[in-house]
């Protein structure tokens, strides 16, 4: 593997501790947003834990056109810097448009390229453009070595700060397999690689008009996740699931958190 990637304070991969991506799928209300970044905060600072919050401003890519899809470019950065300042953690957030990268970069620290943009050339070009670190979300439809070809339009910007997040492969129709050689094969990049636990049980469209989802399965599979080397585990996590406006199926209760992570961390130290 390459030098670890630098994020702020924190350093990602290289033997570096195992770290937390985590927050709400999107953006509900500040109030809600802010009580789950000071809870993964407070959890992830007695547990010595490097955390970089997540939550989206807009989800573009939802079931349905009637769906809750966040406060908008805007408003949404607008909580997310307030955040940043308040608790002093690092910020990844998704772009869907090229117009809205240069106002996402002046916010974030790390911008993620959704699943189902993995292989848009323009817009991962002009992420990478950006300066900001990059989180590649591997598409559902893409096999772990095809990662490459993202990782190369993002180096041939300059930019070597990358992450890249497997969140599971179609299986079939509605559902949702994880390939644990994939892990592997994408850590041959050189860069960090991180499992997104929550979204790997993702049902997509299983529930009609939105998506289902088996989050009791979240833990085992970012058991193995973290057995098998990954550099970090990224979670949706939520303080009332069921009532969650997005991906509540999937999505981890915020009180659930601290026994898994503690697991995950002892796993990690194990292992390295």
């Amino acid at each position: 593997m390459k030098e670890p990637i630098k994020i702020d304070n924190l350093r990602v991969g290289q033997g570096s501790p195992l770290v937390l991506i985590a927050g709400p799928c999107v953006i509900e209300d500040y109030e809600t947003t802010r009580k789950i970044a000071g809870h993964l905060k407070e959890i992830t600072a007695k547990l010595g834990m490097p955390f970089i919050f997540k939550a989206s401003f807009d989800k573009a890519n939802r079931t349905s056109v009637a769906a809750y899809r966040g406060p908008g470019l805007r408003e949404g950065l607008k909580v997310l810097e307030e955040i940043k300042t308040e608790f002093g953690i690092p910020i990844l957030s998704d772009v869907h448009r090229i117009s809205e990268i240069p106002a996402a970069a002046r916010v974030l620290d790390i911008i993620q390229i959704p699943a189902f943009l993995c292989r848009q050339t323009d817009v991962i070009v002009e992420v990478a453009k950006s300066g900001r670190a990059v989180n590649i979300k591997k598409g559902q439809f893409l096999a772990p070595w095809d990662i490459v070809n993202v990782v190369e339009k993002i180096t041939s910007t300059g930019n070597r700060r990358i992450l890249i997040t497997e969140r599971g492969t179609m299986f079939g129709y509605n559902n949702l397999v994880v390939d644990f050689r994939g892990l592997a094969i994408m850590r041959q990049t050189g860069y960090p690689v991180i499992f997104d636990a929550t979204h790997s049980v993702q049902l997509p469209g299983g529930a009609g008009k939105s998506s289902g989802g088996q989050r009791e399965y979240a833990p085992v599979l970012a058991r193995a996740a973290v057995a098998a080397g990954v550099d970090g585990v990224f979670m949706e996590v939520h303080t009332d699931p069921e009532r969650a406006l997005c991906d509540g199926p999937n999505a981890l209760k915020l009180d659930t958190i601290h026994d898994l992570l503690s697991r995950l961390k002892t796993i990690h130290h194990t292992i390295n």
